[in-house]
């Protein structure tokens, strides 16, 4: 017999997520700080909340996805919060991407009200979330993973277990890494590739063929060809995330210095009022740099 869910923000990546263990059959209470948002889940067949306290209290594990470290703080704590409606033996698991050190702090004050904490940061984009092919990094205890195994298989494809509480954020801040480092090589390379002359679909073939691939060029390549700036994931999202990981470098004494190169490059651009615009329009810094634009804008 499954468990009553409940989840908490039903953002560009909740919403799919949310939406995912509706259609697989689960009972699932939702609560958004926007009420309108749950309206696509609740017509679904979920059912809405008050208040995240009332999802806790609805609830044997309540599932997060939020956008930044304030934003699980003001939805777990407080009387309105989920701390206060949480029962004994219930588990959170917090998907959003948050700090560590935050995350091992909120996992004690669940131990203390009786509950337990999983952190399951996500990577996919919100067509992972939509299509339940995310990967999920989850820290935490393994038989708390065990529990929750089949909400997760509603919403991912991998989901792997990388240590105790915490862990998953930190792969999650690795992860990202790789994601914007990527992103700045498929911006600079398709830059390269239209001002020598090739055709841009025709070298994104060949190079997404070879060891020169990556998941940012396959998926957002063909986006920035065509100059559609739809997000999977916005430069806002991905520059607090950014924040993240140069916070945790600092603390840890480790360079990043490309990582911190792309922070600067997305700050440009948020101060050009494109924050709500796909990552992938990174190469709107690089092509103002350069006076030129990769691509044709559709008729």
């Amino acid at each position: 017999m499954s468990e009553k869910l409940g989840f908490i923000g039903l953002g560009i990546m909740g919403g799919g997520m949310a939406a995912n263990l509706v259609r697989a059959g689960f009972d699932v209470t939702v609560w958004n700080r926007t009420a309108s948002k749950m309206a696509p889940v609740t017509d679904l067949g979920a059912s809405a909340a008050g208040s995240p306290r009332e999802v806790a209290e609805r609830s044997t594990v309540v599932l997060i996805c939020v956008a930044d470290t304030p934003d699980v703080v003001a939805v777990t704590e407080g009387p309105d919060g989920i701390l206060a409606g949480l029962s004994p033996g219930s588990l959170v698991v917090d998907h959003s991407t948050i700090s560590p050190s935050e995350t091992r702090r909120l996992a004690g004050m669940a131990e203390e009200a009786g509950g337990s904490w999983l952190d399951g940061p996500v990577s996919g984009g919100s067509e992972g979330a939509e299509l339940g092919t995310l990967s999920i990094m989850v820290g935490g205890e393994a038989s708390d993973l065990e529990r929750v195994r089949p909400y997760l298989d509603a919403m991912g494809k991998t989901i792997t277990h990388v240590g105790p509480v915490g862990s998953g954020q930190m792969v999650k801040l690795v992860n990202q890494v790789l994601v914007v480092v990527n992103m700045q090589a498929a911006c600079e390379a398709l830059l390269l590739a239209d001002a020598g002359g090739l055709d841009l679909e025709t070298a994104l073939s060949a190079l997404t063929g070879g060891a020169a691939n990556s998941w940012m060029l396959a998926n957002r390549g063909p986006q920035m060809i065509v100059r559609d700036w739809r997000p999977g994931f916005t430069i806002d999202l991905q520059q607090k995330d950014i924040r993240l990981v140069l916070e945790a470098g600092d603390e840890l004494g480790v360079p990043l210095p490309t990582t911190g190169l792309v922070f600067q490059l997305y700050r440009s651009l948020q101060h050009r009022g494109l924050g709500s615009e796909g990552q992938h329009a990174l190469v709107k810094a690089l092509e103002h740099m350069m006076g030129a634009e990769v691509g044709e804008a559709p008729e």
